[in-house]
């Protein structure tokens, strides 16, 4: 049985990695902490722990995590993270960091979109954590970068397109929406309740932080560089994450191509599903679970292609692909804790 530590594990996505990782059959969660909730219960935080995993709740300090931990999520903000990764492998825990600290591979292009850099020596060594494109690197990786929740959807719904080589990559526009957990717990004005419901809006246009980390990874798929320009939207639901992708096809392709491809593409995927014509992509068909929903239509009216990708923002998004990057790094199967079916209603 393998222990875990999680670190930040008072915000939605610890509290989502401890609802995978309770019922999971090989890993055990044996060390909690919180900057703010710590000395506290974690069912004094959240009370429908009540007799399930109530725990104490320590102080997130690399030096209490117990050395004979296995491995330690890393739930912390930005900047925070880069603190305490550095110390967790200096303990020789492996670590999965769920924020965008470790996920760049230039130091100076982390630096343009969130701050300086207090540990540049480990960007070279951490791996990337979208498993269908980095999965032999991760098993082998001791510090894992888990992708941010927007990426993931967009960068799996372009993989197959970009890598073969059928879009031009100077064409692609990304417009999604994302339930309000993708913002934590945190309280800010523009996620109550009145401002939320029955609204839809565009944020941060053209200068979302997630930008440069699709960019990363769709050049190194592509051998060149690509630009993308990409919107995101806050949708009134809880989670959840419906993107639509468009781009320019460089050739003739009829829709049931490029199903095709996508399907032999991700064939040994477990957790990518591709709906074939008529069915479409809706948020409910990943709920609660690591699946990615995919479709694709070929408008040739325009020559566009438009790829449709819906994930769960706090599973898929980022602590059910924390597990499934537990999973690779300590040698279990990829998909245990995490085969479920999704929700509904």
């Amino acid at each position: 049985m393998a222990k875990v530590a999680v670190l930040g594990a008072t915000g939605y996505t610890g509290l989502e990695l401890i609802r995978i990782l309770y019922v999971h059959p090989e890993a055990e969660v044996v060390f909690v902490s919180s900057r703010t909730h710590a000395g506290e219960r974690l069912a004094s935080v959240f009370p429908e722990l009540t007799g399930l995993f109530d725990v104490e709740v320590h102080d997130t300090d690399p030096r209490a995590v117990p050395r004979d931990v296995d491995l330690a999520f890393v739930c912390l903000p930005h900047k925070a993270a880069m603190d305490v990764v550095p110390a967790l492998l200096q303990k020789g825990l492996k670590v999965v960091d769920l924020s965008a600290d470790f996920r760049f591979r230039d130091r100076a292009v982390y630096e343009e979109w969130y701050q300086p850099h207090s540990a540049p020596d480990l960007l070279g060594e951490a791996v990337y954590g979208l498993p269908e494109i980095h999965r032999e690197k991760i098993a082998s990786a001791r510090l894992v970068a888990n992708p941010g929740c927007y990426p993931t959807s967009v960068i799996l719904g372009l993989a197959p397109l970009v890598k073969k080589g059928l879009i031009n990559t100077s064409t692609i526009i990304a417009s999604a929406a994302s339930g309000a957990t993708g913002a934590g717990r945190g309280v800010a004005q523009a996620l109550h309740f009145c401002e939320v419901n029955e609204s839809f809006r565009a944020y941060k246009v053209a200068e979302h932080r997630h930008t440069p980390e699709m960019e990363q990874e769709l050049s190194s798929l592509a051998g060149h560089g690509v630009k993308i320009t990409f919107i995101p939207h806050l949708a009134p639901m809880l989670r959840g994450i419906f993107a639509t992708i468009y781009a320019d096809l460089t050739d003739n392709m009829e829709t049931r191509d490029l199903e095709t491809l996508y399907e032999e593409f991700y064939r040994e995927d477990r957790f990518l599903r591709v709906l074939k014509q008529p069915a479409l992509p809706d948020t409910v068909h990943s709920r609660g679970t690591n699946l990615v929903t995919l479709g694709v239509r070929v408008d040739k009216r325009t020559g566009r292609v438009v790829v449709l990708s819906t994930i769960d923002n706090l599973n898929r998004g980022a602590a059910g692909q924390a597990v499934a990057n537990m999973n690779l790094m300590l040698g279990m199967d990829e998909t245990r804790g995490l085969d479920v079916l999704p929700w509904r209603p």
